[in-house]
């Protein structure tokens, strides 16, 4: 491929706050051109209608899904729908040989059975469901290379992994202590209307949702996990919404097998883990991340700390989880696929203030 070639890609889904994020990044990617934007509920709008803001510069009409035409337009496809209608769609893409970049949870699970539990869809497609691979770079970016079908993990999955890893990795940690306390802004619950997202009911107020394994990416994380810890793993997780727009922070607390371990040498561990993952950056000097630092950008910032008193490791991961959590992540992955610089078309400085 030389500079001049881009590949054309379709968004299926763009009327949300991902697909709107994946237009702002695909729109900045040298290589890519969007050539379908499709929607079943906004069809026949105008893009412009759904954000004005972008008119200037990106205003297709939102088109009806058709498998046919997408396929026909686009050699790689970004499925933005909601959970169980992507496992409809890839199978028949795939087989019209689209690569496929799947932002629900259809192809997040090894086990179509947890999937179903989890989600209640009752699933047709097998065959091509245990081809995808698990779009968390850092993690599974071999895998990614060779694969037509990425199922991008969660936002808050992201962010709690991206801090766990290592531990569970090197085996740092007794499994059984692990414990993520986690803090997203509003815009996780994506753009409908919700009586707990208005202004009036969010803002000055802090509360846990889904609490005692009841949230959705309670599975997805304990599925990595266990992969990562080569056994069965069962995970304490509690997600809370902040009266923020974006960002999350996920705060990680789990028991060492070694109590002389000191910061130094986890920051040393973690350095070493990240060392060819350019969107994580481990903090030092006693230095936490803060979500401001992660907003607008593909970053993952770490900051570790040792409890000397319970013998307690303590690891905090900030990002946007509108983008290393969601869009952006599903375009580092377009890039791993298609052979590209990692970090091709991709934010990595935040706005700040």
């Amino acid at each position: 491929m030389t500079d001049s070639e881009r590949i054309a890609v379709g968004i299926v889904g763009a009327s949300g706050y991902g697909g709107v994020q994946l237009v702002r990044l695909l729109l900045d990617h040298p290589k890519v051109e969007i050539v379908y934007v499709g929607g079943d509920s906004s069809a026949g709008k105008s893009f412009s209608d759904l954000y004005p803001h972008l008119g200037h510069q990106f205003n297709p009409t939102i088109e009806k899904i058709d498998l046919d035409v997408i396929a026909d337009r686009c050699e790689v496809v970004f499925l933005g729908l909601p959970n169980g209608l992507a496992c409809d769609m890839a199978p028949v893409l795939i087989a019209k040989g689209c690569k496929v970049l799947d932002l629900s949870a259809d192809y997040r699970f090894e086990n179509l059975d947890t999937y179903t539990s989890w989600y209640k869809k009752e699933r047709t497609d097998q065959e091509v469901a245990a081809t995808a691979v698990y779009g968390l770079p850092e993690l599974y970016r071999e895998n990614i290379q060779n694969s037509s079908l990425v199922g991008c993990p969660g936002c808050y999955c992201t962010a709690s992994l991206l801090a766990i890893a290592p531990l569970l990795k090197q085996g740092l940690i007794i499994p059984e202590s692990l414990v993520i306390d986690a803090k997203s802004g509003t815009s996780g619950g994506g753009r409908q209307a919700k009586v707990n997202m208005l202004l009036a009911e969010a803002d000055s107020s802090l509360a846990a949702y889904s609490v005692a394994g009841a949230h959705r990416h309670t599975p997805e994380i304990e599925q990595v996990c266990s992969d990562l810890a080569g056994h069965e793993m069962r995970v304490q997780f509690t997600p809370h919404l902040i009266p923020m727009v974006r960002g999350i922070l996920a705060t990680v607390y789990a028991t060492l097998r070694d109590p002389g371990l000191v910061r130094e040498d986890l920051i040393t561990i973690f350095n070493a883990f990240y060392r060819s993952s350019p969107f994580v950056k481990v903090l030092a000097n006693g230095i936490y991340p803060q979500t401001k630092w992660a907003v607008g950008t593909n970053l993952c910032y770490l900051g570790v700390a040792v409890d000397s008193r319970t013998d307690r490791v303590i690891v905090m991961s900030a990002i946007d989880n509108l983008i290393k959590g969601q869009s952006g992540q599903a375009v580092q992955c377009l890039n791993i696929l298609m052979g590209w610089e990692e970090t091709l078309g991709l934010p990595q400085l935040a706005f700040y203030p």
